[in-house]
């Protein structure tokens, strides 16, 4: 049976200039975070004289779920690539975190370490792609609604 008070942490890895998709992504994680099932980190969340580099660190590696907003400036970011991707994958590859790919905007990722992940949204549609907004981030919400859910009910 699950720990019903059990959260589940998440930890979303994004590029600066995509941070208006963050925010939305985190918009539609609401329900999530009032129904007690998750919190989710940012590096927004880190306050006045904390080290940044060894709390972004620290939230990796306490996070269950990583969730990855991928671009051409994600891919491009040597921070992400060095640090927050290698700890991510390699959490991944131990099993003691999931990794999730979401599309933000439309980039070369086919031979990315996370390319062999399912991604979001469906058939890895970039998110800039869809008319609505809306129906991109719920789409989103919605698989990882599902993931959190199997994650709480097998433990």
């Amino acid at each position: 049976m699950a720990d019903s008070n059990r959260k589940l942490k998440l930890f979303i890895s994004y590029s600066h200039e995509d941070e208006p998709l963050k925010i939305q992504l985190d918009k539609h994680l609401i329900m999530l975070k009032r129904s007690g099932k998750v919190e989710v980190w940012n590096d927004r969340q880190l306050v006045a004289g904390q080290e940044w580099d060894s709390g972004i660190k620290k939230e990796i590696g306490e996070a269950d779920i990583i969730l990855l907003l991928i671009s051409a400036d994600f891919n491009n970011s040597e921070y992400i690539w060095k640090e927050e991707l290698a700890q991510a994958m390699q959490r991944h590859e131990l099993g003691t975190a999931r990794v999730i790919p979401i599309i933000a905007r439309k980039c070369e990722w086919k031979d990315m370490p996370y390319a062999k992940l399912q991604a979001l949204p469906r058939g890895a549609r970039p998110v800039s792609e869809f008319p609505d907004k809306d129906d991109a981030f719920t789409e989103i919400a919605a698989g990882i609604r599902l993931l959190v859910d199997s994650l709480l009910n097998s433990k």
